[in-house]
């Protein structure tokens, strides 16, 4: 049997006001290309398909023409769980009728499938927090632990925890154990797929993308560790973190397969994967890392010369980038503006105040001998670390002007 493990699409994500919408289309065709290309039975994709719980019509189309196409008409299985970013009720709220696409979508950790049958795809075994699957072309059914994100108590209530104040983790623990023990025998391929922080235990936790640390940190699930997966599972596929990573290789593969694309600049230069799996029943399962290609590229630069600047931004077209200019004094207007033409992929553009003089002089006390124009000026470039422009300034004019009158 073989495997593709994806995860963290985030469809409808932003880079500020830079739009990821096209970079997804593409990433995502290139992901269906690897499955035909590898002839992979199944698909898992591991959580956080959307970027919001209200995504847009235009992400919630690609996601299901994707999926569509992932499953080749009822052809291969494609399993899909929700991440932290998604609405469990509008995952689930197509699963009835994308069932007869190949297409599975589990929404709460106690979500229970019905049971099916079919020539290409059935579910032959369900109870709430693992399915099995018979494939069209395998002899050995898939068998799946599945826990889609919800926080620390809703996992706790839903998985049936009978002390609430015992830790997520030993919950979790018992109830794979339990449906591992009921389910997961010699004669199948079993996969966990969950979308959970995971970590070694005694290691230092791994890094978390800047916008996903509250599923650990603020009121989210505690880390869960490697050695509470259950000793039949041959594979654990998460969702969660954006970069690639083997957690542990015991008592399995515990494998962050990375988001599709680089969604924020603490991504910068990460390559992006998605991981083919080959599997048999009672055997050590392989898998691999495949790079992906599409979407653009984040970078991160410093230069203390605008024109070497300008000429690395020239250099470097199809990248979204964010710059550190170093200099005595904020940039001028006519210098951003050198940078902005060279580049359209231009995110940020943070000043480095190399003066100590000039940074102690923009923020110290207020002159109030000067006049309010000149104050404006003062604080709209320490603000915005540039000169406002002069139809700004006019209009600031205009409303000094209308508050002098009243």
């Amino acid at each position: 049997m073989k495997l593709l493990h994806t995860a963290d699409w985030h469809l409808g994500k932003w880079l500020d006001n830079f739009s990821r919408l096209q970079e997804q289309k593409e990433v995502l065709q290139e992901i269906c290309e690897i499955a035909e290309a590898e002839n992979v039975d199944a698909v898992l994709v591991a959580g956080d398909l959307y970027d919001t719980f209200n995504p847009s019509a235009e992400s919630q189309e690609l996601l299901y023409k994707t999926l569509r196409r992932l499953g080749s008409n009822g052809k291969r299985a494609v399993i899909t769980i929700a991440g932290n970013h998604d609405q469990p009720e509008r995952i689930e709220a197509p699963d009835h009728l994308a069932r007869e696409h190949g297409i599975v979508f589990i929404g709460y950790p106690n979500t229970t499938i019905p049971i099916t049958s079919g020539s290409d795809f059935c579910i032959t075994k369900s109870e709430a927090g693992f399915i099995e699957i018979k494939l069209q072309n395998c002899k050995e059914p898939l068998r799946l632990l599945v826990t889609p994100y919800a926080n620390e108590f809703r996992l706790k209530t839903y998985l049936g925890a009978e002390n609430p104040e015992e830790e997520l983790r030993t919950v979790l623990q018992q109830k794979w154990k339990q449906l591992a023990d009921k389910y997961c025998d010699t004669k199948g391929i079993n996969i966990l797929c969950a979308h959970l922080f995971f970590m070694k235990k005694g290691t230092t936790p791994p890094e978390e993308p800047d916008d996903e640390r509250p599923i650990l940190h603020i009121g989210g699930a505690q880390a869960i560790y490697s050695e509470n997966i259950p000793g039949q599972i041959q594979y654990a596929a998460l969702g969660h973190l954006h970069r690639y990573q083997v957690i542990d290789t015991n008592p399995c593969p515990v494998v962050y397969s990375s988001s599709p694309l680089a969604f924020s600049f603490a991504e910068a230069s990460q390559q992006k994967y998605v991981v083919i799996i080959e599997a048999r029943s009672n055997e050590q399962l392989q898998f691999r890392k495949t790079p992906l290609t599409k979407g653009k590229q984040l970078l991160r630069k410093r230069f203390e010369d605008i024109d070497q600047a300008i000429i690395w931004l020239h250099n470097n077209q199809n990248t979204l980038v964010e710059l550190t200019i170093v200099a005595d004094e904020f940039l001028t207007v006519k210098d951003r503006k050198r940078l902005h033409d060279a580049h359209d992929g231009i995110v940020n553009i943070i000043p480095e105040i190399k003066n100590k003089a000039f940074k102690l002089n923009i923020s110290g006390a207020i002159d109030l001998h000067k006049s309010v124009e000149e104050l404006f000026k003062e604080y709209f470039q320490h603000s915005k670390s540039q000169q406002p422009d002069e139809a700004l300034i006019q209009l600031f004019r205009e409303v000094v002007g209308t508050t002098e009158e009243a």
